[in-house]
């Protein structure tokens, strides 16, 4: 445009702008400006810091994503002002080409979660069959028909029903994939917000099972049917890893400041980077390292989390502990090992990489609960 001989800039309606967040890493936002009026998008999604290669490459993808996102809302400004929008046709679309597509978008931006959408998207398959569901034809009725199938007639591969966790996650994701829909302009509004309380799954509190130090020292003092899985559990009471941080951790993420040891861990189902001091009893279970590269793992070989928990079935067993152990009990052992000992709820929190301290809070209750118990040893004593 030229006014006067002079060229014009025309000011673009939405702008990428980011927030910087208290953990180093900033969330992108659009800033939208229409007729003498701002609106804000928040995009959930997140620039973090670049601690190494991978994490370099996840943020130049997020940034397109944005890009893409940003272009997108000017085509629909530019059309909306020129009378052009039209939706009519989109709510066709079929439920199984919207989850395929919404999976594939989230499996190229490496968001956490997409392993889990993807049972979801192969569910919805199930239960539809070779029906022509269109996106149109999800309603409250189809929502509320879904969940009564999870809860009644659905099986796992072993034939065992669903647990209202693992229900309530697939719906949650369901509903994810919905309003995402609805910000696409394919469905004017997400059915599973008109749910009542009675219609939605109810999921108990679980109780989170954990080892008392004594336990620890006696699966210690126990032969276990493989070293490797003895190795990396009691590592895990030692320092809280999950299961699929182990798998990933390799000898370049361990270094030696003075005394203390470091591992430096992007936390594979936040993608959160931490910076967890290693204690002695930690160290003391790492595998000897040999001839192993910088890039080797370090417990290169361990097994498959299912047959991870059928040695360690066996290994309780032996021991005498007759608690439910799975792997992840090593991470709640740790966590009520720590406030047990006297850390503070924050600094658990971080050594745990949690986002937030109400997670954290959960293992507080439970060492609370075990002071009310210890302290009520007394009643009946001095009777």
């Amino acid at each position: 445009m030229a006014v006067n001989g002079k060229k014009t800039k025309l000011k673009e309606p939405v702008k990428v702008r980011t927030k910087k967040l208290a953990d180093g890493s900033e969330s992108y936002y659009l800033d939208i400006y229409v007729d003498g009026k701002r609106q804000y998008e928040f995009l959930k999604l997140y620039s973090l810091p670049e601690i190494n290669a991978r994490i370099k490459e996840q943020n130049r993808a997020t940034l397109a994503a944005v890009e893409t996102i940003k272009s997108k809302r000017i085509i629909e400004l530019t059309n909306n002002k020129a009378g052009l929008k039209n939706t009519s046709g989109r709510s066709k679309m079929l439920l199984a080409d919207w989850m395929q597509s919404f999976y594939d978008e989230q499996k190229r931006r490496g968001v956490r979660g997409v392993k889990l959408l993807g049972t979801v998207k192969n569910l919805i398959s199930t239960y539809i069959g070779k029906n022509k569901v269109r996106m149109g034809d999800i309603d409250k009725d189809f929502c509320v028909a879904f969940i009564r199938w999870l809860q009644s007639e659905y099986k796992t591969t072993w034939g065992n029903p669903l647990s209202p966790k693992s229900m309530s996650d697939y719906v949650g994701y369901f509903s994810t994939a919905l309003n995402a829909a609805v910000r696409a302009d394919i469905i004017p509004e997400n059915p599973f917000m008109s749910l009542t309380p009675t219609e939605r799954i109810k999921v108990p509190e679980s109780k989170r099972e954990f080892l008392t130090v004594d336990e620890i020292k006696t699966l210690i003092a126990t032969e276990c049917p493989r070293e490797d899985v003895k190795r990396a559990y009691l590592f895990a009471c030692y320092c809280g890893l999950r299961l699929s941080d182990i798998y990933a951790l390799r000898w370049r993420d361990l270094s030696k400041d003075g005394e203390q040891w470091r591992a430096s861990v992007v936390m594979q189902k936040t993608t959160t980077p931490i910076f967890l001091p290693l204690s002695s009893q930690a160290m003391k279970w790492l595998p000897e390292r040999g001839d192993a590269p910088d890039d080797g793992k370090v417990f290169d070989g361990l097994i498959a989390e299912p047959n991870i928990n059928k040695v360690l079935a066996k290994w309780v067993k032996a021991a005498g502990i007759t608690k439910k152990i799975t792997y992840h009990t090593s991470r709640h052992s740790f966590a009520t090992m720590m406030l047990t000992l006297g850390a503070d709820l924050y600094t658990t929190s971080k050594l745990l990489g949690h986002s937030n301290v109400k997670t954290t809070q959960i293992y507080a209750k439970i060492v609370d609960s075990k002071k009310v118990e210890a302290v009520n040893l007394v009643d009946g004593v001095f009777d």
